[in-house]
């Protein structure tokens, strides 16, 4: 291997430096870096520059997963060394640049080249040593003091990360554990994502939760700092074979006094980010490093080794945590999310080759963006789900025309966020638009004329309209009637959105009999615990809490909680939900609870302007329910409103 300086052309866009760090050792964390170096390494045809850097000074082991004859080739240390003493020649004269000149004045002296090695010959991939394991390396190590070199310099590791990241499209650094120094300017100064491996248990997770804190506020309190941090925690070692024990440590036991890494980092998240709701169910449920062979003996890279890639494998299991570091996908965003944006960035970089790559991949990028947008009003997000509906109807418009069932399809969803968002004059033009094209070419008494029909009397209603909202809706449940019954499941559904109508008027006593017919008919078609009847169950509580019925509210709203809890288990998001709903009846009625949820704070600053809308949640008052002001509807209430109205029944795509 070669011994001369390297020469790397600047990259057309810059890279990104990412730092592994554990705060204890025996978790795999450089075999898990040399395993993801390997991969990134392969990417673009093999031709994006992967640097590795072993600044695990006190035991370096990087080099050891790579051949690397050359014992005395200098890295990290006597780059830095080099450094202090460029630095000690100029502050011997009068200051006259400011610190990012100072810094960039003398990396450019000492030059990152000359201690930089390739160590694959099929792709470009390099490492920078932690140094020169001579007979004087423990004293020079000794003698490097990481605090006083940051002080001498402040601007010095960022500048270096910028220089690097201009060269390599990605940086990975092997930070030292614990509390040093050096781990400071590895997680804290460095990096723009920090992976944090951790194996299951008390000793592993310990100070993980202090460091995170410290470097994201150090990043937002000091000037010269205001980059974001994105955080991907990393379990590691994980035993496979034991379901039990491995729930018990992801999810806590309070039996047991174990808090449970998934509930742990979400709670970290959100105080680091100023985010009020954050999941890690879809990113947990893909992202654990299985305890293997590769994992307990030797320096070996298993995606050399694990050519094949089935689900058992170790390169499956890199490959999908690199799902969501390659491209910065944040933790919080959910398996379904990331593989619906990478179909979406892939079939725009063929709309953007034009032609007919771009006709071909017109109607699939639609159908991808429509799917996205559902999902985003799922999970609440409302601005990038218009966002994609938007785009997705252009595209329809442009390539099928108004009144293709897909393009309707589009308009029904954009008009139902749009509902959402409080655009209402916007959401009714819309629906009368198709409710016009469903009446001329599939007739006044199709399925999806009535629930065109359906939409536009919700979103009459939320304007006041309610006499042109109700006639509406009753001229629906009549059709529905006389066609498939009085007890027909889209019958019912349009029984509970009259419900809903007769409440925005004010007939509370009218629009709880109908949802106690609508109920009483769900538990004899569907069971006592189907989705349909708990929402209906849900639906009531709602209006008996108006009434000040709150005993018989409560015993509603805690036969939907148990429900949930046998069927879903404590960690689903609906079950979270009912949970809390119940939580505010039991204030309301002064029964003392132990789970009160806490609202974190909210705020931003101008080091996470990146993140977008996933920092930006509204905030919502507890414990202030009245009779006049009973849960407004939250966006998955409505989708799941417009799913019946719709009668139970997916929209063409």
């Amino acid at each position: 291997m070669e011994l001369t300086s390297l020469s790397l052309p600047p990259l057309s866009a810059g890279g990104e430096v990412i730092t592994f760090y554990s705060y204890k050792g025996g978790t795999g964390r450089t075999m898990a870096l040399s395993n993801i170096a390997v991969l990134l390494a392969r990417q673009q045809n093999a031709t994006a520059p992967v640097l590795m850097i072993d600044w695990d000074l006190e035991a370096p082991g990087l080099h050891h997963y790579f051949e690397q004859p050359q014992e005395h080739k200098p890295g990290v240390l006597e780059f830095f060394e080099a450094c202090r003493e460029q630095l000690l020649r100029r502050r011997t004269g009068p200051l006259t640049v400011d610190d990012d000149e100072l810094a960039h004045d003398v990396l450019a002296a000492v030059g990152w080249e000359q201690y930089v090695t390739r160590v694959d010959q099929g792709s470009q991939l390099y490492l920078m040593r932690a140094g020169r394991f001579d007979d004087s390396y423990p004293d020079r190590l000794a003698a490097m003091q990481w605090e006083e070199l940051f002080y001498s310099c402040p601007a010095l590791f960022r500048c270096f990360a910028e220089r690097l990241s201009r060269h390599f499209r990605y940086v990975l650094i092997d930070s030292r554990n614990g509390r040093s120094d050096s781990a400071g300017v590895c997680t804290t100064l460095m990096p723009r994502k920090l992976v944090l491996m951790f194996t299951p248990g008390r000793h592993s997770l310990d100070g993980l939760q202090e460091l995170v804190s410290r470097a994201t506020t150090y990043r937002r309190s000091h000037e010269d700092e205001q980059r974001p941090l994105l955080i991907y925690p990393l379990p590691s070692r994980i035993d496979m074979a034991d379901c039990g024990e491995r729930l018990q440590w992801r999810r806590g036991d309070a039996s047991q006094q174990i808090t449970g890494y998934q509930p742990g980092f979400e709670e970290l998240i959100r105080d680091c980010y100023g985010m009020q709701h954050v999941s890690l169910e879809s990113y947990f449920d893909e992202v654990q490093l299985q305890q293997t062979r590769s994992l307990a003996y030797g320096e070996q890279v298993a995606v050399r080794l694990d050519q094949g890639g089935d689900r058992f494998s170790m390169t499956r299991t890199f490959e999908t945590f690199l799902s969501w570091l390659g491209p910065g996908y944040f933790p919080w965003q959910s398996s379904g999310e990331i593989q619906l944006l990478a179909k979406i960035n892939e079939a725009r970089c063929g709309l953007d080759d034009g032609g007919s790559a771009a006709r071909a991949v017109s109607q699939p990028l639609a159908r991808e963006l429509n799917l996205l947008g559902e999902l985003y009003r799922r999970e609440g997000k409302l601005r990038p789900a218009l966002s994609s509906f938007e785009e997705s109807l252009s595209l329809r418009q442009r390539a099928l025309g108004e009144d293709h069932p897909e393009t309707l399809a589009s308009k029904i969803n954009l008009a139902c966020a749009l509902r959402q968002q409080g655009r209402l004059d916007e959401a009714q033009f819309l629906e009368e638009c198709i409710v016009e094209a469903r009446e001329r070419v599939l007739g006044g008494e199709h399925p999806d004329t009535l629930a065109a029909r359906a939409n536009l009397a919700a979103t009459l209603g939320q304007q006041g309209r309610l006499v042109e909202a109700l006639a509406l809706q009753d001229s629906v449940l009549d059709t529905y009637t006389r066609l498939v019954g009085p007890d027909h499941l889209q019958t019912l559904n349009a029984k509970a959105a009259r419900a809903e109508l007769l409440l925005q008027r004010g007939d509370i006593q009218l629009a709880r009999s109908v949802q106690e017919q609508v109920l009483a008919a769900h538990k004899r078609l569907l069971g006592l615990e189907h989705p349909d009847t708990l929402r209906s169950k849900t639906a009531l509580a709602h209006t008996l809490l108006q009434m000040q019925e709150l005993d018989t509210a409560r015993s509603l709203l805690d036969a939907v909680l148990q429900a949930y809890l046998r069927r879903l288990g404590p960690d689903h998001p609906e079950t979270g939900k009912a949970r809390e709903q119940l939580i505010d009846v039991q204030l309301q009625l002064g029964v003392p609870t132990d789970e009160t949820p806490m609202v974190p704070e909210l705020h931003q600053d101008a080091a996470m302007d990146d993140y977008g809308d996933a920092l930006v949640r509204p905030t919502r008052r507890r414990g202030t329910l009245t009779a006049n002001n009973a849960w407004s509807r939250t966006a998955d209430e409505m989708v799941a409103l417009d799913g019946a109205l719709y009668g139970g029944r997916t929209p063409p795509r």
